[in-house]
């Protein structure tokens, strides 16, 4: 460029490059900033999620412990069947927050002494303690954003395969695997472990049970799977370990720093152990559905 003379075209065009690439890099910057935040937000916000179930299983402890000890084995129960069922690591998932809390909605203040009374229920009793899977769903549905199958599964584990179930009549696959699930894991529990109008029974008795409801109250399939010998012989070594639990089983925290806990998952076996047994500080591994 000479002297007196305005830059050249070429130089201008360099430069108009120049400023554009910058420019672009810049909004590359921001956006990776703002997508780091998002992303951080995000696990933050998944954190306290998961926080906050836990808080609500120790209110089920607090409240009633043996629903406590029970929400647990059913759990233990139902992914043993999920894991037969073939189901990827986030249904497994699904299907064990939908069994730890599918009887959150009998803490209710409404139903609590229904449900604890020994005497013989009235009509309107029954009527009341069939409320029980709306109002858990109710009392989850503020974290649906994080869980978005836990209330319909919660909402569903009353439901029975031919359509006579509660409190919504869903009928064959149009009930969550999930509450298919659980509802036979559900069943094993409260055929094997004494309630206040009956004695316990054999775990032998309880697969008969299930297997009798076959098609009509649970997902033919999924009983099918339930009574494979191998599989039902874990069911019934589960059944053994679990008797050994003290109720109350919950997991209290130590009060040590724990960075990463609660983490996506959180505690609910005894022991130091977290979701599916593994250690409560791990990672979870996150799949695609």
């Amino acid at each position: 460029m000479g002297p007196g003379k305005g830059p050249s075209l070429a130089s201008n065009g360099l430069m108009r490059i120049q400023r554009s690439t910058l420019a672009t890099v810049g909004a590359a910057t921001a956006a990776a900033v703002i997508f780091k935040n998002e992303r951080n937000g995000r696990q933050a916000a998944e954190r306290f999620a998961a926080a906050a179930l836990e808080t609500l299983l120790n209110a089920i402890d607090a409240n009633d412990a043996e629903t406590g000890a029970h929400v647990r084995r059913v759990a233990t129960y139902a992914l043993i069947l999920a894991d037969a069922a073939g189901l990827d690591e986030h249904d497994v998932r699904v299907v064990e927050q939908v069994a730890l809390f599918h009887d959150i909605g009998k803490i209710h203040e409404a139903l609590f002494d229904i449900i604890h009374d020994h005497r013989t229920l009235t009509p309107a009793e029954r009527r009341a303690v069939l409320t029980h899977p709306q109002r858990g769903a109710d009392v989850l549905a503020p974290l649906e954003a994080f869980y978005p199958e836990l209330p319909d599964g919660v909402l569903s584990h009353h439901e029975r395969w031919n359509g006579a179930g509660y409190p919504r009549q869903l009928k064959g696959r149009r009930i969550p695997i999930s509450a298919r699930i659980v509802a036979i894991a559900d069943t094993f529990d409260a055929i094997t472990h004494s309630r206040r109008y009956r004695a316990e029974r054999s775990a032998e008795m309880a697969r008969d049970i299930i297997l009798a409801g076959r098609g009509t109250e649970f997902d033919p399939l999924l009983v099918d799977m339930f009574i494979l010998p191998p599989v039902f012989a874990k069911i019934v070594a589960a059944e053994r370990r679990v008797e050994r639990w003290k109720v109350p089983v919950k997991q209290r925290r130590t009060g040590e720093k724990e960075d990463r806990v609660p983490d996506i998952t959180f505690r609910w076996r005894p022991g130091r152990s977290g979701g599916r047994g593994q250690p409560a500080t791990d990672r979870p591994r996150r799949t695609a559905r």
